[in-house]
């Protein structure tokens, strides 16, 4: 899919001398870039997240230490106390 995004022009050229250096597109670079992005953020649909779909962007240790806290929570709750 084509797109029109606006990017600094500094910014521009870094990334289109480093996408040069390594042989590759700036096509390529830009679409490598969101896809680590991406994944490095963990990034998936709100819905999949749950709960921390709420916390948007929240640094992920930060969020990620939140879950471990409510997930301890939750593990000490007796299902049969809640009937």
């Amino acid at each position: 899919m084509k797109t029109t995004i606006e990017i600094p022009d500094h910014l521009l050229r870094r990334a289109k001398a480093t996408a040069a250096l390594s042989g590759e597109t700036l096509k390529h670079f830009v679409t490598t870039a969101i896809q680590e992005r991406l994944q490095r953020n963990g990034a998936a649909s709100p819905e999949s997240r749950g709960w921390r779909a709420v916390f948007g962007l929240a640094p992920r240790d930060e969020v990620d230490e939140i879950d471990a806290i409510i997930s301890n929570d939750l593990a000490q709750v007796d299902p049969s106390e809640w009937r």
